[in-house]
């Protein structure tokens, strides 16, 4: 069986797997928001080091989405996801002795193997969710994923913090620079092993849910165009839309990753302890699920794909620049800081929506080269590796608020691409 001969029920059960994988991305993903502050506590880091987290999480797709692309070819898809939940089963397994160690290298080649999984699923449920259905409803059926994935992201906060901090921790936090060399490596020591249990957890979550798949009645993907849709292109470069899309979903998923990961970081600049501000990863991807579902609801009833995406685009970019200059504190939601932290929850609004509209874009017309064009865009996810290093780089020399005029460029480029770069299709008429 093949997306191409799937019956109703049979779609909507693929679809359900796919949406059971996506919120799983979301929890593994976003966990990282509750991780970047407190490794830079327990660890003593700085904000550039602690920044390492998505850089070693991210990076990997850089790494791996190619090499994936080609064990999927050779074992299938189906294996193919199980290969890669187990994959992430033992990322999450490098924690234990990271953790009893309170090694700060183990626990990034932990987050690295736990991305290297990811970058394996991603490819394979990126490319089946465009597909497997009509090309026009391709955004509208990414923003249900988008939903999954970006519950799961407020969940993941919100439960890894449960699990990990106490509420006496904000005394326990300003008390650590106080005390003498071992008593503080104790209180490390012990801050760091609240990890155990959560990840080895995870561990076993992740092995069970790929023998799950393994035996589920998921199809595999066969290219639903035919060669003569890429005729006489010889390389996935010679697509300028395909390749220009891959930056487009590099600087977008920069700008989503530093929009929630950053956020606690720039609450605590404004005098917002740790155990107050862990909400605010969950409100950003609010944001982002309310973008969703205005997508689910407009696209194509209302709006084409392409038209929400210079939409996105351009509001994305004005809350960008809001982030960057409003300077006035004000009281909402009992929190009194500077209402630019709140147009940065806004980001995740338009950013629901942006991924979406660049998946159908630029893999339209790749024909046999659909799925290595896949594993170019999942490459681009390594935008959520960098741009945070960036922005932290530059929150140091300067200061949190103006380092996010790093977010400024990135619109402006992925308003190029709605707006043109999609219908390059000579690298002459760029």
């Amino acid at each position: 069986m093949t997306t191409q001969t799937l019956d109703k029920k049979s779609t909507y059960i693929s679809i359900g797997i796919i949406g059971m994988m996506f919120f799983i991305f979301g929890f593994v993903s976003w966990v990282n928001a509750i991780l970047i502050p407190y490794f830079k506590i327990a660890c003593e880091l700085t904000n550039f080091q602690s920044y390492l987290v998505a850089f070693a999480f991210y990076i990997s797709y850089l790494v791996m989405s190619m090499p994936s692309s080609y064990l999927l070819k050779r074992v299938g898809y189906k294996k193919g996801i199980v290969v890669g939940f187990w994959i992430m089963a033992l990322g999450a397994l490098l924690f234990v002795p990271a953790a009893f160690g309170r090694t700060y290298l183990i626990f990034l080649l932990g987050l690295f193997t736990l991305g290297a999984g990811l970058a394996v699923l991603q490819t394979v449920a990126n490319l089946y969710i465009t597909l497997i259905g009509d090309k026009e409803r391709a955004a509208q059926r990414i923003s249900i994923m988008g939903i999954c994935n970006k519950g799961a992201g407020i969940l993941a906060p919100l439960v890894f913090s449960w699990a990990i901090l106490r509420p006496s921790d904000n005394e326990l936090f300003k008390a650590i620079p106080l005390m003498d060399d071992i008593l503080r490596a104790s209180v490390l020591d012990d801050l760091i092993m609240r990890v155990v249990v959560p990840y080895s957890v995870m561990a076993a979550v992740l092995f069970l849910i790929g023998l799950f798949v393994r035996f589920s009645p998921l199809p595999e993907i066969e290219n639903p165009e035919g060669a003569e849709a890429s005729a006489g292109r010889d390389s996935l470069f010679q697509f300028p839309h395909l390749v220009l899309g891959a930056i487009a979903i590099f600087l977008h998923v920069g700008t989503q990753v530093i929009a929630i990961d950053t956020i606690i970081s720039y609450a605590d600049s404004m005098g917002v302890t740790l155990l107050e501000a862990k909400s605010f990863p969950s409100y950003t991807l609010s944001a982002t699920i309310v973008g969703y579902f205005l997508g689910i609801l407009l696209i194509p009833r209302v709006l084409s794909q392409k038209r929400m995406l210079q939409i996105c685009s351009l509001l994305g970019l004005f809350f960008a620049v809001m982030v960057c200059v409003m300077n006035q504190n004000v009281g909402w939601m009992g929190y009194d800081v500077n209402v630019s932290i709140w147009f940065l929850v806004f980001i995740g609004l338009p950013n629901a929506l942006i991924w979406a509209g660049i998946w159908p874009l630029a893999l339209d017309g790749l024909g046999k080269y659909a799925k290595q064009g896949s594993a170019l865009l999942i490459m681009g996810l390594c935008g959520n590796a960098i741009l945070p290093m960036i922005y932290g780089a530059v929150a140091d020399k300067v200061n949190e608020q103006l380092a996010y005029w790093v977010l400024v460029p990135c619109f402006l480029y992925i308003a190029f691409y709605a707006f043109y770069g999609h219908k390059v299709t000579s690298w002459k008429k760029v």
